[in-house]
């Protein structure tokens, strides 16, 4: 029996490209119960995201969790889901397919860009064998988080090695590790909260708002709640906002165990009852709309605020296609891939991949 999977048909004379892998958590395929429940097992599953003893563990996630949990997460999903199928998955592959476009005004060497999810599909593995497939024998991860955290960026990383372990011929790899603070990232945010101001005037309070973690992880070392409060900072000083015009807080909390605070949904009820005129929030570790942003944050925070008391509610979308965002990713990129690319710029190729770049976001969005 061959433990190694088998390695994709080589011809002499195949040019070797760099693979840009684009890693991000995941979706289900459906928003259906059915869908929901492998989709749930694999990501609650990884020790990264739930570090409880396993013996302990499976019993709560297979006999109460995913009995309960698959029906009502699908209920959620189907509230968000378009008929491209789930808002992640779509941003994620229209940032793959303008981040290749940006590239190739920048690189004039071959390379390839896929997009690989570490729970559901694309599936990890299946983005680097296709990487592979395409003769790229050095493969460059960017997790599409900011700021790093075990249960995210190293899991995303976890699933990249994993899928290494079963291959003889193992590509170079180069890992991105965090951006939280990176001046075009940080542009980026700046550049989205100004457009929808330009538009909706601004707020009386302005609410950053990220993924939440137990504090056990802050407590163990893991640097996320710091790099959250950095991103925060920045982009407050990027908007010229004093103290008193934002705030930071923690969503998505899960289980009864303390979890990074303030919790978001204790400070818009705080928000409400002060009846605030008005309140925007933004979720700046997340580079595509998904589950947790339009229906926990646009919906229920609204929900929560207003029932408190307060006034207009306003959610700022994630990056997702937004111009200056894939001008960072590139910058981001590009800052990586040094020594793995050449970067004379070709004034005719650069052309021709802009207008190409051009007509495929066209395409797509008109399937919307």
């Amino acid at each position: 029996m061959t433990y190694y999977n088998p390695e994709p048909p080589y011809q002499h004379g195949d040019q070797p490209k760099v693979g840009i892998l684009l890693a991000n958590l995941g979706t289900p395929d459906a928003p259906t119960a059915k869908a929901l429940r492998p989709y749930l097992a694999q990501f609650l599953m990884d020790r990264r995201v739930v570090e409880i003893p396993r013996f302990i563990w499976c019993w709560i996630l297979y006999c109460i969790i995913l009995v309960v949990r698959p029906k009502k997460s699908a209920e959620k999903y189907a509230q968000i889901w378009t008929k491209d199928g789930s808002p992640l998955l779509v941003h994620a592959q229209k940032q793959a397919l303008l981040l290749r476009g940006f590239l190739g005004q920048k690189i004039n060497s071959p390379f390839v860009v896929e997009l690989g999810m570490s729970y559901g599909n694309p599936s990890m593995q299946s983005a680097i064998e296709s990487l592979k497939a395409q003769s790229c024998n050095k493969i460059l991860v960017f997790p599409l988080y900011p700021q790093y955290a075990a249960s995210s960026t190293a899991a995303a990383l976890d699933s990249v090695w994993k899928s290494l372990l079963k291959m003889r011929n193992v590509p170079a790899i180069r890992t991105i590790r965090n951006y939280h603070d990176h001046p075009a990232y940080i542009a980026a945010l700046a550049a989205s909260v100004r457009q929808h101001w330009q538009t909706n005037g601004k707020p009386t309070k302005l609410v950053m708002s990220f993924h939440g973690v137990p504090k056990f992880h802050l407590m163990k070392g893991d640097p996320y709640h710091c790099e959250c409060h950095k991103t925060a900072r920045l982009l407050a000083e990027a908007l010229e906002l004093t103290k008193d015009e934002y705030t930071v807080a923690f969503q998505s909390r899960f289980g009864k165990q303390e979890w990074l605070k303030p919790y978001l949904a204790s400070t818009l009820e705080a928000l409400g009852k002060a009846k605030t005129k008005r309140v925007d929030v933004i979720c700046p570790g997340f580079s595509s709309d998904c589950l947790e942003t339009l229906e926990e944050i646009a919906m229920e925070g609204k929900e929560i605020f207003k029932h408190a008391g307060g006034g207009e509610y306003h959610y700022i979308p994630a990056l997702n296609e937004n111009e200056a965002w894939i001008h960072a990713m590139t910058t981001i990129a590009l800052e990586n891939l040094q020594g793995w690319v050449s970067t004379d710029w070709n004034r005719e190729h650069a052309k021709k991949e802009a207008e190409m770049t051009k007509l495929r976001a066209q395409a797509m969005g008109a399937k919307q």
